[in-house]
């Protein structure tokens, strides 16, 4: 499995806050092992039972076991969050928080990797495995069904509807990954094929792109550099979007002739992945794809 399985044991980074409770009590509902909680001051407290902390060292000392993280940490202190559980020697971070300010993102994901961890976001959804029912993020997850498609996507919203239509179908959802729809991430398209490429449950992988930076591009130089391993489908959201106009995302602008849908859609078709019209598409498309 990608990034979360059943061995994923979870800390929550401002679990006390009125985000970081309710998603606690939703990935718990869904089978997710949260074993603790870090909030600065409120050490002793409970939320839905889970112990919380005053610092991720502490919560480590009596949790051992935890090897991932959720940051639910307002902006202007989410840096010294996810710097504290890179510190700790987590394995897997993921950074819910969006508006962190980009030099922020860039300092801790650089450190990061001096460190061997992974971090996923900022301004992400998170990561779910249906199949094993581990939800480490803000998925709506009665839209998804386990099964052997792997998707990674900028756009929340999109992942859903997409993620239902396959749902439906008669393969389902290995893992969804949310790169986040900053400037700035963690992981990339890049990083994510290769795990799935890697995964033995996944037959299938869904990229979900938008408008804004080269991400798309640098997946299809990728692709056309060392080949398509397991069949791919994209779809590019933002076709319409006017040039130099933010829409949404902040990492969704498109500026000096790059980063537009068109561009992106080129590259991955001339990387040799078929790149869907309409959303409803790629469910079609991909599953077809498979049973060839």
């Amino acid at each position: 499995m990608v990034l979360v399985n059943s061995k994923t044991r979870v800390l929550v980074q401002g679990i006390t806050g009125r985000e970081g409770s309710f998603h606690t009590k939703r990935m718990l509902n869904y089978g997710t092992p949260i074993i603790a909680g870090v909030t600065p001051g409120k050490g002793g407290k409970k939320v839905e039972n889970i112990p919380v902390y005053n610092s991720v060292e502490e919560a480590l000392k009596k949790h051992p076991e935890i090897n991932t993280s959720i940051v639910f940490v307002p902006a202007r202190f989410a840096y010294d969050a996810v710097l504290e559980s890179i510190d700790a020697g987590i394995e897997l971070i993921v950074v819910i928080t969006e508006h962190i300010p980009v030099h922020d993102t860039l300092k801790a994901v650089n450190f990061a990797k001096t460190k061997s961890t992974i971090i996923v976001g900022p301004n992400t959804p998170g990561v779910i495995n249906p199949v094993e029912r581990v939800n480490v993020g803000i998925f709506p997850y009665e839209v998804f069904k386990g099964g052997v498609i792997g998707i990674v996507s900028r756009s929340g919203t999109l992942t859903y509807e997409i993620a239902l239509s396959i749902s439906r179908s008669e393969y389902g959802v290995s893992t969804a990954i949310g790169l986040g729809g900053d400037p700035i991430t963690g992981l990339t398209f890049i990083d994510a094929v290769k795990m799935f490429y890697e995964d033995e449950q996944t037959r299938g992988i869904v990229v979900i792109g938008e408008i804004g930076g080269d991400m798309e591009e640098r997946l299809a130089d990728y692709l056309k550099k060392h080949g398509i391993e397991k069949p791919i489908v994209a779809f590019i959201a933002g076709r319409t979007a006017p040039p130099g106009k933010r829409m949404g995302h902040a990492g969704a602008i498109i500026s000096m002739g790059r980063g537009d849908a068109l561009s992106k859609i080129k590259a991955l078709r001339d990387a040799g992945v078929p790149v869907a019209e309409t959303p409803h598409m790629v469910s079609k498309i991909i599953s077809s794809l498979i049973k060839k």
